[in-house]
């Protein structure tokens, strides 16, 4: 058993407990992956395992070449690598599946947010903005001081601005996982996750 998996956003859902309540979920199809690479501390410096999810449409010679040294026939899309002491050639070419996950459990789960495009300040950082009354005119989303006078006389590095915002990292402690649909490959988990539906996530114990 793993304690890890790559899986896809699939949206939003409510699932009813057996004393009623509703609890608002995220179902994520996660997996089947495959071992890819086996890392090891002697030739690598570290020990991991490379983990692939999702068929590659066009892949290249040196994919095909790379997932070949596995056994695999097809090439994937995703690959992701998870730190882990069990560095065995024998999980070479191994499938992970959802089952490695039961109801009860917690997990972390991590994803690119949602991409916001340029954002203001207010938005970005939520700033108040200036006032509307006492005789102020225009100031209303307006940033105000990004500095002093004539000392520095430039704008700090890192001084909170308009700018591109979301399509971070960003990744979500001590989720429930709620349901497990072993047939389906889906995992049902408490509350939202980052990212949009269709979106890579990366499950881990």
């Amino acid at each position: 058993m793993f304690d890890f998996i790559i899986g896809k956003k699939l949206g939003m859902t409510s699932i009813f407990l057996e004393n009623g309540t509703s609890v608002p979920c995220t179902i994520i199809e996660a997996g089947p992956c495959k071992i890819t690479q086996v890392k090891t501390s002697d030739k690598d410096g570290y020990s991991a395992l490379q983990v692939g999810f999702g068929l590659k449409k066009n892949p290249t010679k040196s994919d095909q070449g790379h997932f070949s040294k596995a056994n695999l026939k097809d090439s994937l899309k995703v690959l992701k690598e998870f730190k882990t002491e069990e560095n065995s050639q024998d999980l070479l070419g191994s499938e992970i599946l959802v089952n490695s996950f039961s109801e009860g459990e917690y997990v972390t789960v991590t994803g690119k947010s949602k991409g916001k495009g340029f954002a203001g300040h207010m938005k970005r950082h939520n700033f108040g903005g200036g006032r509307a009354s006492h005789g102020k005119n225009s100031v209303m989303r307006k940033a105000g001081s990004v500095g002093a006078g004539t000392w520095p006389g430039r704008v700090w590095p890192g001084t909170r601005m308009a700018g591109r915002m979301g399509g971070d990292k960003v990744t979500v402690e001590n989720l429930k996982v709620v349901k497990v649909d072993n047939n389906k490959n889906l995992l049902f988990v408490k509350g939202a996750i980052p990212g949009p539906s269709k979106s890579i996530v990366y499950i881990e114990k």
